[in-house]
């Protein structure tokens, strides 16, 4: 294992892991105390440790604003979606995440709003409501039926800045028409 670490430190250039640290980490950051790690304790002792800090936490009102409400959620949708772990540990060893719970929330919900409305199609964003907005404008302009003209795409002016923002941003990716770029004017 020693000879692996020199050969590679060797390929790099640095004669120690400490100097390699130090010619990576900005100065105004590394930090070359010692640790202060307290002494090992067991998964009890740790538990009732870090209820004795959460305890200390001060809950205060939320002023975060700009599209993100202060919901009131029923207890089923709680104990069943959001408490249930199929939602959010991932069904497959190479997806470590929560994507996958996520996915087929967003499919369920997918199919759920095209069958109540009738509609073939429903779009659920991946991300957030500025993304699932961007995604709409692009959506609109790869349907259109006359490629010849520049769109146009209209944003209510009461749009969150966040979600005018990622429009905005999206609108500047040109998007091939043949060997034609457009861009649409928001």
């Amino acid at each position: 294992m020693k000879l692996k670490l020199q050969a590679m430190l060797q390929t790099i250039g640095v004669e120690s892991l400490d100097e390699l640290t130090r010619q990576t980490v900005p100065e105004d950051i590394l930090d070359e105390r010692d640790l202060q790690v307290s002494a090992p304790m067991s998964e009890l002792e740790l538990a009732r440790r870090v209820n004795r800090i959460g305890a200390k936490n001060k809950v205060f009102r939320n002023y975060i604003g700009m599209g993100y409400y202060d919901s009131k959620v029923p207890p089923p949708i709680v104990r069943n979606i959001l408490e249930n772990p199929g939602w959010y540990t991932s069904y497959t060893p190479y997806q470590a995440e929560i994507s996958q719970g996520r996915m087929e929330s967003l499919i369920n919900f997918q199919t759920m709003v095209s069958d109540m409305t009738g509609l073939p199609i429903a779009n659920a964003s991946l991300l957030d409501e500025s993304t699932a907005a961007a995604e709409a404008m692009a959506l609109c302009y790869r349907n259109l039926k006359k490629k010849k003209v520049t769109p146009v795409f209209f944003v209510d002016q009461a749009v969150f800045p966040q979600s005018l923002g990622v429009i905005l941003t999206r609108a500047k990716i040109p998007w091939s028409q043949g060997d034609n770029w457009r861009l649409p004017n928001v």
